[in-house]
């Protein structure tokens, strides 16, 4: 081989498989609009002759788009774009939601007193055996599901919670009726695959991907009064982080 061809094999770019190059383009036509949120994508046989590519090859592309979130499947009617992900930042879902132009709700799972645990103590800084609240509720977005919480209270702190309104935000709750400042929340993040039964309560496909925000959220004297962990549909919402850059 001569150095001038080792040369252009050297800046020579790698090809770009198929079913990427397929779902860019689909991609570029749901967010430039010319596929609008509800419409149907053109059918497999019709993507397969468009592209000269083999049907196997479509559906690894959808499969991208769905996973990205961009589009989802009817068993029965075809590929349709959904809606873009709701955009929710680090805080009250109840308030994220509103801002973002939709209606929040929320649907009670199970609420109880309990003694907390060894994994519940050491989120809300208590010894094992204190006296906590523990709820689980299903939020909605205009009646959407988007996440599943299981929520943990001090009892001593908001004493008597449960027997409040658990169906709106509990934030809102807890300064009004107790009084507390809320002052910092922190969070951790983690990418799961859901399990069966949080992908039925979500109405997201088995085993899909989630996003897991485990959270505790302090008062103006430093106590820790919250420890949730929150489970978020991936393919529908997308968490925003905002701070501010420390100085170096």
């Amino acid at each position: 081989m001569s150095a001038e061809s080792t040369k252009n094999l050297a800046h020579s770019k790698p090809v770009e498989p198929a079913y990427v190059r397929i779902a860019g383009e689909l991609r570029s036509r749901i967010d430039s609009g010319i596929l609008a949120t509800g419409t149907p994508l053109p059918p497999e046989r019709e993507l397969c002759v468009e592209f000269d590519v083999s049907r196997m090859t479509v559906r690894r592309a959808l499969s991208v788009l769905e996973r990205e979130g961009r589009v989802h499947r009817d068993a029965t009617r075809g590929t349709f774009v959904s809606e873009p992900r709701v955009q929710l930042r680090l805080g009250s879902f109840s308030r994220e939601v509103t801002r973002a132009g939709r209606h929040p709700g929320a649907e009670l799972f199970w609420a109880e007193e309990r003694s907390a645990d060894e994994e519940i103590a050491a989120g809300l800084n208590v010894s094992r055996g204190h006296r906590i609240y523990a709820l689980q509720r299903l939020r909605r977005s205009n009646g959407e599901p988007l996440a599943l919480e299981t929520t943990y209270y001090r009892a001593d702190l908001v004493p008597g919670l449960l027997e409040g309104n658990l169906t709106g935000s509990l934030w809102d709750e807890v300064r009004r009726r107790f009084q507390l400042t809320l002052t910092r929340t922190s969070a951790e993040l983690e990418v799961i695959v859901l399990d069966s039964e949080t992908s039925e309560h979500l109405s997201a496909q088995r085993a899909s991907g989630g996003l897991q925000l485990t959270r505790r959220t302090f008062t103006d004297t430093g106590a820790c009064v919250e420890y949730a962990v929150d489970i978020y549909r991936a393919d529908r919402v997308s968490l925003i982080i905002e701070r501010s850059v420390d100085d170096e």
